[in-house]
């Protein structure tokens, strides 16, 4: 496994690295060991399988209030996505900034999201799915999000006109400030 940090702080590229034979291939997808020699998050309490039907679907931006924050390892394992990061933990240096990769089932590849980002993709081909592996429990109530096309963002999304859930299209616009004082109400890192 190789570990590259992105442009956000905390928030890792996990190369993985297939031994292949004339059986097929084997992957090691995590390691605690290796985890915790980089001081990163290094137990998992939930996993979740997504299987998007269409092109274009979006899912996101969300994220969980504080203290109820998680650590996500994310991995395309069908198909492709245009995955996308944004960082809300005020008291990083990069708070407020966005990054995107791309996620694809022949890159096997996995996202390391810290505690504190919101996150979203969408996708890139029909039938692609993703596996989420979750450093806590889910915590209902605690979940929130803001609009994939907020303007102060200006993430520029693949598919202009993308398939959102219901939830999603009502979403509201990041306000920075108002996160900030959301997040130091419930005390803590989310």
């Amino acid at each position: 496994m190789q570990f590259v940090e992105t442009r956000l702080a905390g928030a890792f590229r996990i190369l993985l690295e297939p031994k292949v034979d004339a059986r097929g291939s084997f992957t090691r997808t995590f390691s605690r060991d290796e985890l915790e020699e980089r001081g990163l998050a290094d137990s998992l309490e939930q996993c979740n399988t997504v299987t998007n039907e269409r092109a274009g679907t979006l899912r996101g931006i969300h994220y969980h209030l504080r203290p109820a924050g998680e650590v996500k390892f994310v991995q395309c394992v069908r198909g492709a996505v245009f995955d996308v990061l944004v960082d809300l933990r005020p008291e990083s240096e990069t708070y407020g900034e966005w990054i995107s990769l791309e996620l694809q089932e022949t890159r096997p590849e996995i996202l390391y999201i810290p505690k504190g980002m919101g996150h979203a993709y969408q996708t890139l081909e029909p039938q692609s799915t993703v596996l989420y592996f979750m450093s806590e429990a889910f915590v209902a109530g605690t979940e929130r999000g803001f609009r994939w096309d907020d303007p102060a963002l200006g993430i520029p999304w693949p598919v202009a006109d993308p398939i959102l859930s219901a939830r999603d299209q009502a979403l509201p616009d990041l306000d920075l400030e108002r996160h900030r004082l959301e997040h130091s109400s419930n005390g803590g890192g989310s």
